[in-house]
């Protein structure tokens, strides 16, 4: 039964830490942990926005180039995937911005707080790029959909190959000046992005213990010509939900969480709610 239960769980690689006490000793600690803590904010954001949406993205794991985030965006809207993918990029900007009014308002605050500010513009920059896995090559994916599945594909791992010959080739020129090593890391990263895939499964939860303690009764009124994935949000473990069916003013009727629920188990995102009441 969809639901909202699954907590959210950290898992920190052993690689991080490694890349960690190495920051440590090149005297780079500040802005490892700076990265850290932005890559950990923009994959949160994305977290946040989807539980919103009903969906739970519930899995971060804190790898030594940023953070990776798994979970449950199976079935969701494209309008609701979008919004999703631009919720990390859109906190690193936030975020850097109000380190510039910081400065504005308490100049001498920006000697401690410039490495914070320009590791979350790079992550808001870096992300808008059109390759895999950013958000920018999802969002290219998202744009070409109209496509197909396999042409969308087909173009996207394309541009986010020459994205990292791109990439590749800016390391090749700072070998000349001063070798970029991160430059040829983020290439390797995204060529094997190019061909990575997602994980998905659909979040649940009993109500065998919720009735077996009491539970109480959410009621929400809802405009009949709403879709089932429309109403997902207003699911909550802890209270039981009764959706009330209105259309133009009349009321048409409920709908038991049962009765919701059987339409989700279905895949019947699209299915209007008026759709899902009993035939009279």
């Amino acid at each position: 039964m969809p639901g909202a239960d699954k907590k959210f769980r950290l898992r920190i690689h052993p690689l991080f830490l490694a890349a960690g006490l190495v920051s440590a000793f090149t005297g780079d600690l500040l802005l490892f942990l700076a990265a850290a803590l932005a890559a950990a904010e923009h994959e949160c954001a994305h977290a946040f926005v989807a539980r919103r949406y009903g969906f739970a993205l519930d899995k971060l794991v804190l790898m030594p180039y940023g953070a990776v985030l798994s979970g449950d965006i199976a079935g969701i809207g494209k309008k609701q995937e979008l919004a999703v993918l631009v919720a990390g990029p859109l906190a690193n900007a936030v975020t850097a911005l109000a380190f510039v009014a910081l400065w504005w308002l308490f100049p001498e605050t920006y000697p401690y707080t410039e490495a914070a500010a320009s590791v979350s513009f790079s992550l808001f920059l870096v992300n808008l790029l059109p390759a895999y896995p950013l958000d920018g090559g999802r969002i290219l994916h998202l744009l070409l959909s109209p496509l197909g599945e396999r042409r969308a594909n087909v173009v996207c791992r394309a541009v986010t190959l020459l994205t990292a010959l791109g990439v590749l080739a800016y390391f090749i020129w700072t070998c000349f000046f001063d070798a970029a090593w991160t430059a040829l890391v983020f290439s390797v990263l995204l060529a094997a992005g190019a061909f990575g895939g997602g994980r998905y499964a659909r979040m649940t939860f009993s109500r065998e213990k919720s009735f077996a303690r009491g539970l109480e009764e959410r009621r929400v009124v809802i405009a009949a010509e709403r879709t089932v994935q429309d109403a997902f949000r207003h699911l909550r473990e802890e209270k039981y939900l009764v959706l009330v069916l209105f259309s133009g003013g009349e009321f048409l009727g409920e709908l038991s969480e049962e009765e919701y629920l059987d339409a989700v188990r279905a895949g019947r995102w699209s299915a209007q709610l008026s759709e899902l009441l009993p035939a009279l």
